[in-house]
């Protein structure tokens, strides 16, 4: 083999190892990219869990500083922290805090999650994705996993698991969250 076929075969080899590059970026560009703190909250779709079900989204929330939690009916830490999910929107709600908790639950639990509701006397909104979707979108590991959403839609805190998020801590958090102006 002559030099000049040599490098035509490592410029084929490059060639083709850069295509490929290419053609997995493009394919997975929805699992390389990141949902953390820092970066824009993602979109979702989910439905209300009302007699007649109205489909709402992040953007409902727009320059709402917004704790969104993504919880399940069967998930034992998301029974322990919605108490404490309750009274810190009973203490911030009235100051512009928005809470959303998404139900994960199978298909056909509506019920299930309107008893959660009544059950723990949850007055924040409850949405239901029953397709799992929000979980991709979050690239969440389990449940509950909230994400602590700003005016600006960028995330400033997201917790793996049960938390007090009526603690003085996260009430910190999401007064200075609020005291920031709506754009």
């Amino acid at each position: 083999m002559t030099a000049k076929q040599q490098w035509l075969v490592v410029l084929g080899v490059i060639a083709l190892l850069g295509g490929g590059a290419r053609a997995a970026t493009y394919l997975l560009r929805d699992e390389l990219t990141s949902v953390s703190v820092g970066s824009d909250a993602p979109g979702f779709l989910a439905k209300t869990v009302d007699p007649t079900p109205r489909t709402k989204s992040l953007s409902d929330y727009r320059r709402d500083v917004v704790l969104l939690n993504i919880w399940a009916t069967y998930c034992i830490p998301c029974r322990t922290e919605m108490p404490s999910i309750e009274a810190v929107y009973q203490e911030l709600g009235p100051k512009g805090l928005k809470v959303v908790a998404v139900s994960v639950d199978a298909t056909g639990f509506e019920q299930q999650i309107r008893d959660f509701v009544r059950d723990y006397n949850l007055s924040f909104d409850i949405l239901y994705d029953d397709t799992g979707a929000i979980q991709k979108i979050y690239r969440t590991t389990g449940v509950p996993e909230t994400f602590v959403i700003s005016r600006s839609g960028v995330i400033h805190k997201k917790w793996i698991g049960a938390e007090d998020w009526n603690s003085a801590g996260n009430r910190r958090l999401l007064e200075s969250l609020l005291a920031e102006p709506k754009s």
